[in-house]
């Protein structure tokens, strides 16, 4: 048992490695009424949410009687001090995160140095979340392992946290893309990832909620180019790419779409005005 408090769990990341975004620890506590941490610094992001009980946190920013359901967060180099209520001290959890993208992410969900508080209606579920993180760091012989489920664990904890406070996400730009708009840019996209595969222009619209017709119109629109003249593009550029490499005709071909090595090399004929072995002379020229 940790001094100065009734109960005390925690688990340990033992490589937190992970440069953008990792879970260092995790834990649980009831402390003694009255207990104070502080005035501190820490050099992570600390996140603290009461489960039950009541407690203060205060920062440079703010000074918060905190109750069930209630989050405080803490970041790097901030001065900070919190304390358990002397008749009804609080029962918390917590995780501590460090990475390049933990203030950006943190952001998004509306928790800033300015606002580092934010309110939950279901604790049992953030309860049980913090508890699969903590028990990442007991489950596996790999480490390495281990951490990646705490961070995804992690994540989806931000995510619940963002989910329960809508209100203080950051406002929406005034000018949102049309609907047909984000389904062009879906479409950019889904084509992006998946030219070498044997992607139909119908099956995409379809799923995508439109007619064939109408969404080449849209795409034409916005990009110059059909989806399918869209699609030829992105597969020959992905082509012209690998040519410079070691992978033989056959093998290009395949990469981007091709199941045919000669059409692709019609294909290829057509666009870039060489055949895909004049085109690789050409770069070894270079």
């Amino acid at each position: 048992m940790i001094p100065e408090h009734y109960q005390f769990t925690a688990g340990f990341n033992l490589l937190p490695e992970e440069q953008d975004f990792a879970v260092l620890f995790s834990g649980e506590g009831l402390p003694y009424p009255g207990h104070k941490i502080g005035p501190s610094v820490h050099d992570y992001y600390l996140i603290h949410t009461v489960l039950t009980g009541e407690g203060c946190f205060q920062s440079s920013t703010v000074s918060h009687l905190c109750r069930s359901g209630d989050t405080f967060v803490i970041f790097p180099g901030s001065l900070f001090s919190y304390q358990a209520d002397r008749h009804s001290p609080w029962h918390y959890a917590w995780v501590a995160l460090q990475g390049t993208a933990v203030s950006t992410l943190l952001a998004s969900i509306g928790i800033t140095k300015d606002q580092p508080l934010l309110h939950s209606e279901n604790t049992a579920s953030l309860h049980s979340l913090y508890e699969h993180i903590r028990l990442s760091f007991q489950q596996s012989a790999y480490p390495q392992l281990e951490s990646l489920e705490a961070s995804g664990w992690a994540r989806l904890l931000l995510h619940h946290f963002g989910q329960d406070n809508l209100d203080l996400l950051p406002a929406r730009p005034a000018e949102m893309p049309e609907i047909i708009d984000r389904q062009i840019d879906q479409a950019i996209r889904w084509i992006s990832l998946q030219f070498h595969q044997q992607i139909s222009i119908d099956h995409m619209a379809s799923t995508l909620g439109y007619h064939r017709a109408h969404l080449s119109k849209a795409f034409k629109q916005k990009t110059g180019l059909s989806p399918k003249q869209y699609l030829l593009k992105t597969r020959m550029d992905k082509a012209k790419g690998l040519l410079s490499g070691p992978l033989t005709i056959d093998q290009v071909a395949s990469s981007v779409g091709f199941n045919d090595a000669l059409y692709f090399s019609r294909q290829f004929r057509k666009f870039s005005g060489m055949s895909p072995s004049e085109y690789r002379s050409l770069l070894r020229q270079e």
